[in-house]
This record gives structure tokens, C-alpha cells and sequence, in this order.
């Protein structure tokens, strides 16, 4: 069973903007890691991390576990996309639709949500503050808030693995208190 609990952070201005650093530098890799798969034809998780971990962790910064995701991220987002093709949803083959979605890499939005695990996110539930991974380091008592059910859930239920998607619909710099943004905190057996 998998529960869902919303949560907001609330980061300062330097958080804010290293947080989105974060998102943008997880967002690029992963178009480039889905150039990569869509040129070599390689979408599992392990053959495409042969070709593509090491540039990531050192083009973009990003940590072991950041550069997992972005792989495990990007074969996901083509495992979708075969299953949409399969089930007609694009279209037939011959339809335009259908062969945009194949003739071209998928790319990611450079403020799209990025899964985080265990060892990128720490929470402090009685300070009401996470310990997060950002490229240029582990970022500490970042606040976040959530209504007292969500809470309650979270302290009681958040056990082993947990993802933290954290995705703004506006550049940071034009955001205010009320509008940072909305994580996810989803554990499943």
C-alpha cells in the first residue's frame, strides 16, 4: 500500500534558489541521458547506466543517488511512453501525433519533479525541517508545513524508502512564501 502526504516547503531565498539549481541540473542530465538512450536504443535502467552515470555525476555535479534517479527517471518516462504508444492513447502508427513521440528524444522541463530517496532527504519532524541533497551540498533545516493529519501520517507511517518530488510552476525568483513549492512524500511496500 502507498500513501501520499503533502507537504510544503518553505525555504528562504538561498534555498529557494538552490533548490531550483537542483531541479534545473537533474532536468538537464536527464535530457542529455535521454539523448543518449534514444541514440543508442537503450532503455533499461542498467545497460543505460553503463553509458551515461559517470558523465552525469561530473557534468552536472550531481551526487550517486541524484545520478541514479535521473537514469531510473528517464527510462520511466520512456517505459510510459512505450505503454501510451501500446494502448493507442498517441494515436495510430501513422498518425502525426504518434510519430513526433518517436522521432525525438523526450526531454524534461527544467523545473520538473525529481524523486528523492533516504539518502538525499532526511526529515526532522518535531522541527518541522528536512535535510536535503542539493549540487553544491546537503542543505539543512529547510521548513516545510502540512496539514496535521498529513503530519501525523508522515510521523507515523514514513517507514524505508520515501520520494520527495518537488516541482515550482514559476521561476523561484517570482514566487512568494505562499506559493514555494508543494512536495509529495509517498511510502510504499
Amino acid at each position: 500500500m502507498k500513501l501520499t502526504v503533502q507537504v510544503k516547503l518553505l525555504p528562504t531565498p538561498l534555498q529557494a534558489a538552490a533548490l531550483e539549481e537542483t531541479l534545473r541540473a537533474c532536468n538537464q542530465a536527464a535530457t542529455w541521458v535521454s539523448q543518449v538512450a534514444f541514440e543508442k536504443d537503450i532503455k533499461r535502467t542498467f545497460p543505460l547506466r553503463e553509458h551515461t552515470y559517470g558523465q552525469v555525476k561530473e557534468r552536472w555535479g550531481l551526487g550517486a543517488q541524484a545520478a541514479q534517479h535521473v537514469i531510473m527517471k528517464t527510462c520511466d518516462a520512456y517505459r510510459t511512453l512505450r505503454a501510451n504508444l501500446k494502448a493507442g492513447n498517441l494515436g495510430k502508427p501513422s498518425s502525426k501525433r504518434y510519430r513526433r513521440a518517436i522521432e525525438k528524444p523526450i526531454a524534461f522541463r527544467p523545473e520538473g519533479a525529481q524523486p528523492y530517496d533516504d539518502r538525499m532527504l532526511s526529515w526532522q519532524y518535531t522541527q518541522r525541517t528536512v535535510s536535503i541533497w542539493t549540487p553544491s551540498g546537503r542543505m539543512k533545516g529547510v521548513a516545510f508545513t502540512a496539514s496535521r493529519e498529513h503530519l501525523a501520517r508522515l510521523a507515523l507511517y514514513r517507514k524505508g524508502e520515501s520520494d520527495l518530488s518537488a516541482a515550482a510552476r514559476l521561476p523561484m525568483s517570482r514566487l512568494t512564501s505562499d506559493q514555494m513549492p508543494s512536495c509529495g512524500f509517498r511510502s510504499g511496500a
